[in-house]
């Protein structure tokens, strides 16, 4: 060995010599250390087998649906108690006040105040039966998830409540749902309920339980119309003066009632079983095991509604590993600054914000050098995580990367979107970009959150994943639509452990969306894809006839339309005796002025929503968009109004969900359509 070391290298000077093995240490030290690629732990051109009926079952299933992923976690009052035992009463919810680091508040003080909350309930004449309903009318906090606890720990039954579903909707779900104890968090809150007692609108409603401060003229006033109001800390105090032992619920009891948000009608509570959320729960788990396994470590963010199925699994999920939450300030402005501090591993979130934080960057690409180097290092990252190999320690993660990365915390290994669909452009920059597992559930309420999700190592997009442990997924015929199963095309319909029991009190909805044979009809249009993949391609409820007779759905359009550069948002409306489309078209802030420029055209933004010319050119780049994606003339539309507003939960215009309200639309738009169809000749 000698001889050949030496007959090979001798002749070579010294530095070259040093030169050649430091670059052979090199090679051999990136050849050690280089990242291992991710491998699918299933065919990934396989994701879903059929079975009898013409279903189809996730490729992880060897048997039956999973109903419990520990044995030990069957109910919601289960997985918090495995929480604290796995977490071995480790830190559990966490807050904070601005400009100061987070609080926390271990699984133990979580599970102690949820039992002197729930014996206070019960010492205020409350159940503990699934047929006692408990409100609650908060924000998204510590508390939130202590009065939820408190009534899982006594088998009571958790209505929540939110604001923007408005003073009319939650007088008609405290009724509705025979709701006489409501937990909320702000005086303004527990103001409306006394003025609704006061009224007559809401008899039943006996107690309001107040998380913050409040003086004693709202006490009094509430003692006045025979309402009582009692701080949590009191309480709190009382429960643990007449304490009882708790009275855990069984895997079939209800565990909460879901309003939906009243985009078409009264809202509707579906009735979730605790088994049905363990089972969701279990299906996340089961599908993703292969690259998320949370532990005692991890730390996911709250700031999606705790109202909503989304983020309740998620927060389950993390439970029943024995994770921590951290819940934001309160203010969506804030986010970031909340991530920074909290640091979190784990991070749900909705296309509509993902789309914020994508233009973001994009904008800040505003040379062509940037936009360039941007465009390379989304390519090389991408090509990257198309190959299994997922990390945030690349040349391009620290010249490129860092930033966005650093903003949310630095520390996130696994990010969740659901809600609504996410483009495919979008999508591939975020999986490049945030260097760790980004992956897009699809679901409902009615199936206790999700039903389908990507599977691991399938980093392609324009599908929402294969089918959940928990769930069977089938297409049915939707003939007036052209849509039809034996073309893998049709209503989605879901069955399985997660799907719910019903609507509360409401036999005739609950038939029309929950057939005899236990399918959930989600009113969604879905295909399968080659690869036993599920793409969400229409939507079925939101249809109307134009005055020809032609079918319209206006979800499908706006998600193409949406593909225009200087358009944010846009709402279609069309009516069965009009033949045509018009539409409401909220500009992109950081786009217009620059569309607006190359027409030769300056101004505030509320200035250039009303220029002729920029109005023009933007429908004209719709349209243009509409045929190149294969939209018929008649689904194109016609006249646009520029709205400068977003769309948002704050103005009534958008549910908690971030989809769209369009009965709210149709009334708060309804002078401006008038006169876009005024000034069409049809």
């Amino acid at each position: 060995m000698l001889f050949i070391f030496n007959f090979l290298f001798s002749p070579l000077p010294t530095p070259a010599l040093v030169c050649l093995l430091t670059f052979g240490a090199a090679v051999f030290l990136w050849l050690i250390n280089r990242p291992q690629p991710v491998l699918p732990p299933i065919d990934l051109n396989k994701q879903s087998v059929g079975i009898e009926g013409g279903a189809r079952k996730s490729s992880f299933l060897k048997n039956d649906l999973i109903g419990c992923y520990f044995p030990d976690a069957r109910t919601m009052y289960e997985i918090f108690q495995r929480g604290l035992a796995v977490s071995d009463n480790g830190p559990c919810l966490g807050y904070r006040k601005p400009n100061q680091p987070y609080r926390w508040l271990s699984y133990k003080e979580v599970s102690d105040r949820a039992e002197y909350l729930g014996s206070c309930l019960l010492h205020k004449g409350c159940k503990p039966s699934p047929d006692q309903f408990i409100g609650i009318f908060a924000q998204n906090r510590p508390e939130w998830v202590i009065s939820e606890f408190a009534c899982y720990s006594y088998s009571m039954v958790v209505v929540p409540l939110y604001d923007t579903l408005g003073e009319d909707a939650i007088t008609y779900i405290v009724n509705k749902a025979d709701i006489s104890t409501i937990i909320c968090d702000t005086p303004q809150k527990a103001l409306v309920l006394i003025d609704n007692v006061e009224k007559g609108l809401t008899p039943h409603l006996k107690l309001v339980i107040l998380m913050d401060p409040f003086n004693d003229d709202l006490k009094e006033r509430g003692e006045k119309c025979g309402l009582e109001v009692l701080s949590l800390l009191d309480a709190e105090n009382l429960g643990k003066e007449n304490y009882r032992k708790p009275v855990p619920p069984n895997p079939e009891d209800l565990s909460i009632i879901c309003f939906t948000s009243g985009t078409t009608g009264d809202p509707k509570g579906a009735m979730l079983t605790h088994k049905n959320i363990a089972s969701n729960v279990t299906g996340f788990l089961k599908s993703l095991e292969h690259i998320f396994q949370p532990t005692c470590k991890d730390v996911t963010i709250s700031y999606l509604p705790l109202a909503h199925m989304f983020e309740r699994i998620v927060q389950a999920v993390v439970f029943s590993c024995g994770a921590r939450v951290g819940f934001f300030q309160g203010d969506i402005r804030l986010l970031s600054d909340d991530m920074k501090t909290l640091k979190p591993t784990v991070f749900p979130t909705v296309p509509r914000l993902v789309n914020k934080i994508y233009d973001k960057v994009q904008s800040e690409a505003n040379t062509p050098l940037k936009k360039f180097l941007l465009n390379i290092a989304v390519l090389s990252k991408f090509s990257e995580v198309k190959n299994g190999i997922i990390r945030r320690d690349s040349l391009w993660d620290k010249l490129i990367f860092s930033k966005l990365q650093n903003s949310l915390g630095g520390r996130i290994h696994f990010v969740i979107t659901s809600a609504a669909p996410i483009s495919l452009p979008v999508l591939t920059f975020f999986r490049a970009a945030m260097g760790c597992v980004v992956i897009e559930a699809y679901g409902q309420t009615e199936c206790s959150g999700g039903c389908t999700i990507t599977s691991p190592g399938d980093w392609t997009s324009g599908h929402v994943g294969a089918p959940m442990c928990c769930s069977y997924v089938k297409l049915e015929d939707v003939p007036d639509m052209n849509y039809f199963a034996a073309n893998n095309e049709g209503e989605i319909c879901v069955k399985g452990l997660s799907v719910f029991q019903g609507y509360l009190k409401e036999p005739k909805k609950t038939q029309e969306v929950l057939d005899k044979d236990g399918w959930l009809h989600t009113g969604d249009i879905g295909c399968w894809l080659p690869n036993g993949t599920l793409k969400i391609i229409d939507r079925k409820k939101n249809i109307f006839k134009l005055a020809q007779g032609e079918y319209i759905a206006p979800e499908k359009i706006e998600n193409i339309y949406t593909r225009s550069g200087p358009v944010s948002q846009i709402f279609i409306y069309g009516e069965s005796l009009r033949s045509s489309l018009v539409g409401v078209v909220v500009p992109d802030p950081d786009v217009l002025p620059s569309f607006a420029a190359k027409l030769g055209v300056k101004g505030s933004l509320e200035e250039l929503c009303q220029s002729k010319v920029v109005k023009e050119a933007i429908l004209e780049d719709l349209q243009k968009i509409g045929k190149e994606n294969g939209l018929k003339s008649f689904e194109q539309v016609r006249n646009i109004f520029l709205h400068p507003e977003a769309f948002s939960i704050e103005n009534g215009l958008l549910t908690p969900t971030l989809k769209a309200k369009r009965g709210d639309l149709i009334k708060y738009f309804r002078a401006q359509i008038d006169r876009l169809y005024d000034s069409i000749q049809e």
